[in-house]
C-alpha cells in the first residue's frame, strides 16, 4: 500500500496538477474558467434533474450514452470507440484536466472517475461532496437548460486490462489469498435480509466478500479523512493488497475504489456486472448472513 499521492505526479493539463483523485470545492473555484478544468456532471436517475449546476458543467450521461446498452445489465462501460466518441463531443481533449462531479454528493461521480481510469485517461478528480458541497459553500451556479455548445475534443480513449473485470476474474479472486473482494451495497442487502431492488435476482453475497457499505466511508456527503479511510480498509481486507469492488450495479463500487485509492492502495479492479449480473439465477455461488465487520463509526 503506497501512503502517498505520486501517483498522481506529472498529471498536469491545462488547469495544472492534480493533487489528487478527490479535490474540493475551493480548489476546483479558484480553476474554473477559460483554461480551467472541464467539469462533467456525472448524475444519475432522479439527480440527474437537478435545476442547477456548476458554471459550463458538462454532463457525463452514464444512464444513457456512456452505458453499454446492448446488453441486459445495466450501466455496464462501453467499448472504446463509443466512449472516444461521446467524450469528444463533450468537448474533452487528451491535455485537459477534468472534474467530476454528481448532484448526490460522491455517489455516481466516481463510476465517472474510475471510467476514466479504466478507459486510460490519469487527469481526473472526483469533486468532494458534489453540487452539494458547492452551494453550501457559496459558490456560483447556473441554470441547467441544455448542455453548453463545445467545440470538439481530440480524447482517444486507451483502456487498461484489469481495472473492469467480469465474474471470472471475481471468481479467481475470491479464491485468492491475496485479494479481498468488497462489496459496497447496504448490510441487509449484503446479508440477504432485503430484497434486490431489481427483480430476478438471489439475495445474499458472494461466498468469502466482504461488505463495507459506500456510505460508510463518507461523512456528510464527503469522503472520510485518510487515517479512517485507511483503518477502514485494513480492518477488512488484513493484509490483502489486491482489492476488487462490487455494489448493485458498478457505480457505488467506484465509490469504494475512490476510498481505497485515497487510501494508498493502488491494485484495484471494479466488478462491472456487479450483482446484477453475480444475482442473477446461475451456477455462481450466492450466500447470505453476515461474515464481515461491523459498521465504520
Amino acid at each position: 500500500m503506497d501512503d502517498d499521492t505520486s501517483a498522481y505526479s506529472g498529471r498536469e493539463g491545462l488547469a495544472g496538477p492534480l493533487p489528487g483523485p478527490l479535490v474540493g470545492a475551493d480548489w476546483l473555484a479558484a480553476r474554473l474558467g477559460e483554461r480551467g478544468p472541464v467539469v462533467l456532471d456525472a448524475s444519475v436517475g432522479a439527480h440527474r434533474g437537478s435545476e442547477q449546476r456548476i458554471p459550463g458543467a458538462r454532463p457525463f450521461d452514464i444512464d444513457g450514452a456512456l452505458s453499454d446498452h446492448s446488453g441486459p445489465l445495466p450501466h455496464t462501460l462501453p467499448d472504446a470507440d463509443r466512449f472516444t466518441e461521446e467524450l469528444r463531443s463533450l468537448g474533452v481533449d487528451d491535455t485537459d484536466t477534468v472534474v467530476v462531479y454528481d448532484a448526490a454528493g460522491i455517489y455516481s461521480s466516481a463510476r465517472a472517475w474510475w471510467m476514466l481510469r479504466a478507459m486510460g485517461f490519469d487527469r481526473a478528480a472526483v469533486l468532494d461532496g458534489g453540487l452539494p458541497a458547492w452551494t453550501d459553500a457559496g459558490l456560483p451556479l447556473e441554470d441547467a437548460g441544455p448542455a453548453p455548445a463545445v467545440a470538439r475534443g481530440d480524447f482517444t480513449a486507451r483502456p487498461r486490462a484489469g481495472l473492469v473485470v467480469g465474474s471470472d476474474e471475481v471468481v479467481a479472486a475470491l479464491a485468492d489469498p491475496a485479494a479481498a473482494v468488497f462489496d459496497a451495497r447496504s448490510r441487509e442487502r449484503f446479508s440477504g435480509a432485503a430484497a434486490e431492488p431489481r427483480p430476478g435476482l438471489r439475495a445474499g453475497h458472494m461466498p468469502g466478500a466482504v461488505n463495507l457499505p459506500f456510505g460508510e466511508i463518507q461523512r456528510d456527503g464527503r469522503m472520510r479523512p485518510v487515517e479512517e479511510l485507511r483503518a477502514a480498509f485494513a480492518a477488512l481486507a488484513g493484509e490483502r493488497e489486491r482489492l476488487f469492488f462490487s455494489c448493485g450495479s458498478g457505480v457505488t463500487a467506484c465509490v469504494l475504489t475512490l476510498g481505497a485509492e485515497l487510501a494508498g492502495y493502488r491494485e484495484l479492479a471494479v466488478y462491472d456486472g456487479s450483482w446484477s449480473e453475480w444475482g442473477l439465477p446461475s451456477g455462481l455461488p450466492v450466500v447470505t448472513g453476515a461474515e464481515s465487520g461491523g459498521p465504520l463509526r
